[in-house]
């Protein structure tokens, strides 16, 4: 069972301005007409504010403007999909950042916004905290509760931004002066801000570990997906690992061995059953970002409200004419998985049929870039849509953000990369993945069999890309997982251009350098 914490009252206004570049990212509106002074006094309304900050996790696949589901989106300049759609002129951003060649026309303008709609919410609720919340109204624990939870939800839209963006504006207020801007900050100041910020959440140990309990100690499944300790220790080892931080790995590698001495964790025997609804939430899942598609709000006039996702429809095949898991519909044909993606598994490995749908077989409309193959993960199942016109929008898909897998092949190149034996827990730790998988295990832990398992588990969750950018010049790397001799020009024409290191990270829109001509545009 899950339930979308989404669904509780948003009363918070749709925000707009991104890095802080409008008066209009101020304007909050509640139903009661209240001033807002007086309505955030309690703590039924600080809680309907914190809903509204997780809310923006929800609205990156669709936010009216820009198709951009997160993990998909990490995929792009990876190898693993072709773009696909109709042709280079269906959501060009993506065809430009897959091939290298993105501007500030062509770039993901959604992630940055939806991702400062996150920022400015988390913002809101501290400072409704600090400032209108009379003494006593609501409990110590829950009022750190909610702090935590809404610095934590900073921390992963800033982390987001970090990744794509790299040189952000990064403030902790919500500016309240013109002209509502905030400094930009270089991509190593942005980092240190970042960790900084995970290193007092962790110390604070105000979240639980994994799962909210209620008084009794049993899982209080009305809270699945609220953030917690183990999402931070995940952001925190992800942060360190991309900035190649070795002084932080030692404690990034403590964390991870918490996670993995802890009863809440292990990996589940089928991992193919990580991907249907009865296996969201497993002991496998660190963090998910819920989906519902009964009684959703989404729908095409309002794409911020509640509900499912779109993005087994963008995944699917078009016109696809159905088999026994589903009977098939509109598909989009975007991010056609490619063949040597497929190749790269052994023939026992599970993750094969469960990673990569051979539709190949099935009638369907060809679409540019068509392969055949598409992402199993996320594909459309029969009863995970609802039935009614918004239907294409409201899978019931979760996305899961970090798994148990991942902790352990964490654990591993931080082992490695501190001085441990390659034969010793890292191979452990390494090889309890590949058992799972059904395929023999490594005698030794190198960096390259642990990069090239973390290519096989993670495919289509937005791992590879930053992979193969933050291992271009790691010692002991080889060439197959190195950004630089990877993503190159493609025997098929598809990729003419190459990645260089000013390509990490991605152009800002032109209409956030219109809104605030301070901003300093990536070198891209």
């Amino acid at each position: 069972m899950k339930f979308n914490i989404f669904k509780a009252m948003l009363i918070c206004a749709p925000v707009v301005a991104l890095s802080a570049c409008s008066d209009d990212f101020l304007d909050v509106e509640n139903p009661t007409g209240d001033p807002i002074e007086d309505y955030y006094t309690t703590d039924e309304h600080v809680q309907e504010a914190l809903i509204a900050a997780y809310a923006p996790t929800h609205t990156y696949d669709w936010d009216g403007q820009q198709y951009s589901p997160i993990n998909m989106m990490a995929e792009l300049a990876g190898d693993n999909f072709w773009i696909g759609g109709a042709d280079k002129s269906d959501n060009s951003q993506w065809h430009s950042i897959f091939n290298f060649e993105a501007d500030a026309q062509h770039t993901l303008s959604s992630v940055w916004r939806v991702s400062y709609w996150g920022v400015k919410r988390c913002n809101d609720v501290i400072y409704y905290l600090d400032n209108y919340v009379p003494d006593g109204t609501i409990t110590p624990e829950k009022e750190a509760s909610y702090r935590m939870q809404a610095r934590l939800l900073r921390a992963y839209y800033y982390n987001t931004l970090w990744h794509f963006f790299g040189n952000i504006p990064y403030y902790t207020e919500n500016v309240q002066t013109p002209p509502y801007t905030a400094p930009q900050m270089r991509a190593d100041e942005v980092y240190a801000n970042i960790v900084t910020e995970l290193e007092q959440i962790i110390t604070s140990g105000v979240l639980p570990l994994k799962y909210y309990k209620d008084a009794n100690g049993n899982i209080d499944e009305t809270q699945l997906g609220r953030v917690t300790q183990g999402l931070a220790y995940m952001l925190y080892a992800e942060a360190v690992m991309y900035q190649n931080d070795e002084s932080r790995f030692s404690q990034a590698l403590s964390y991870m061995r918490e996670m993995i001495q802890s009863p809440d964790f292990d990996l589940v025997d089928d991992f193919a059953s990580i991907w249907t609804t009865a296996g969201e939430w497993s002991i496998e899942s660190v963090w998910e970002i819920n989906f519902a598609s009964e009684n959703h709000e989404r729908c095409w006039d309002w794409p911020i409200s509640a509900g499912g996702t779109i993005l087994p429809t963008l995944i699917a095949p078009n016109s696809y004419g159905g088999d026994d898991l589903w009977a098939g519909g509109d598909g989009w044909g975007f991010f056609p998985v490619r063949t040597e993606t497929r190749d790269m598994y052994s023939p026992t490995d599970e993750r094969l049929a469960a990673t990569v749908w051979d539709a190949s077989a099935s009638g369907y409309t060809k679409r540019y870039q068509d392969t055949g193959l598409w992402l199993a993960k996320y594909r459309p199942l029969n009863g995970n849509m609802p039935t009614d016109f918004d239907g294409l929008m409201n899978y019931n898909n979760n996305l899961r953000v970090y798994r148990y897998s991942e902790v352990l092949l964490n654990a591993a190149e931080l082992y490695v990369r501190t001085g441990g034996s390659e034969t010793g827990e890292a191979k452990t730790w390494l090889n309890l993945v590949r058992q799972r998988a059904n395929v023999s295990g490594h005698e030794r832990a190198t960096l390259d069999n642990i990069l090239t398992e973390r290519h096989l588990e993670f495919v289509g969750e937005g791992k590879r890309a930053f992979d193969l950018v933050r291992c271009d010049n790691v010692s002991g790397v080889s060439d197959a997982n190195r950004a630089s001799t990877v993503l190159v020009p493609d025997d098929y024409g598809y990729r003419t251009r190459s990645w260089s290191p000013s390509k990490k990270h991605i152009p800002i829109a032109q209409s956030e350098i219109d809104a605030d001509p301070a901003l300093v545009q990536n070198n891209y």
